[in-house]
């Protein structure tokens, strides 16, 4: 994911790159080049060719934030309601096994509150509540510690080879001899 709680940036972020954006606005006004600004503050010139760009056509407050770009669909309260129905198992919404998947919860947010979202909207929807995808509860009893990490020590690197190779090479992939 882009950002690290599954779907935006915090307020501080946001006050952050407005920031940069509203420094970048105040030396438009000095006259300076895109490249220098960008450099500056370490952002692409691209940006600062669009910020240029709308900077231009409605001045400074064109580079204020506008916020989250949309709203979740799912209250606080609702997403409360479907982790009850969650927590209640798929044997109780009618399906045979015990296992959530993002189309069933699809589903159950279908027939709950009557909303459709799309199955990476599901997903989005768990991961920014703070779900994950199911792991087990315990390890294997079979696992023998000491065996993983001796083959992590001893055979994965032998295994492991490196992309490059450690001799000069050609750059022609017809004629691998030629200078």
């Amino acid at each position: 994911m882009r950002y690290p709680q599954g779907g935006g940036l915090t307020a501080e972020r946001q006050q952050f790159r407005e920031g940069v954006r509203l420094q970048a606005a105040e030396r438009f006004a000095r006259g300076e080049a895109s490249s220098v600004i960008a450099k500056d503050l370490r952002v692409s010139v691209r940006s600062v060719q669009r910020w240029r760009q709308a900077w231009e056509e409605d001045g400074p407050r064109a580079l204020r934030s506008q916020g989250p770009a949309s709203l979740p669909r799912l209250s606080e309260k609702q997403f409360a309601q479907l982790e009850a129905e969650l927590a209640k198992g798929p044997a109780a919404h009618g399906w045979q096994d015990q296992r959530w998947t993002l189309s069933r919860v699809k589903t159950v947010i279908g027939r709950r509150f009557h909303l459709t979202y799309t199955i990476q909207g599901v997903r989005k929807l768990l991961v920014r509540n703070g779900w994950s995808c199911q792991v087990p509860a315990r390890r294997a009893m079979e696992r023998n510690d000491e065996a993983v990490a001796g083959w992590v020590k001893e055979t994965w690197p032998c295994a492991e080879v490196s992309r490059r190779p450690m001799e000069p090479g050609s750059s022609s992939r017809t004629k691998p001899a030629s200078p």
